[in-house]
């Protein structure tokens, strides 16, 4: 089992409040999720007008596969428009077998 997680920090200039916000997230989130079947969330400034950090886990049987996918989601995220992206990271989970 191979598990990749990405995180990316945005900054959304044209927000003015939360609720502008996630409405301006919601339809990245839904759209990772239907196009890619990665595991999506706010993780974190959930509490601020225009920032949001969001993590991006994909799970697949080779490390090819995994990579693809998040590479792809990465990419859908990149071409959002409003958004800009400040900083990216992926994360490998290692497990003990």
């Amino acid at each position: 089992m191979h598990v990749l997680a990405l995180s990316i920090e945005l900054h959304m200039a044209e927000c003015r409040s939360l609720k502008a916000k996630r409405s301006e997230l919601r339809p990245l989130l839904e759209g990772l999720r239907r196009r890619y079947s990665v595991a999506v969330a706010e993780v974190s400034d959930q509490d601020t007008w225009q920032r949001a950090g969001i993590g991006v886990v994909a799970v697949a049987g080779s490390a090819a596969h995994v990579t693809d996918v998040i590479d792809e989601a990465e990419r859908f995220i990149w071409s959002f428009p409003g958004l800009q992206v400040l900083e990216s990271s992926r994360h490998w989970l290692e497990l003990d077998q």
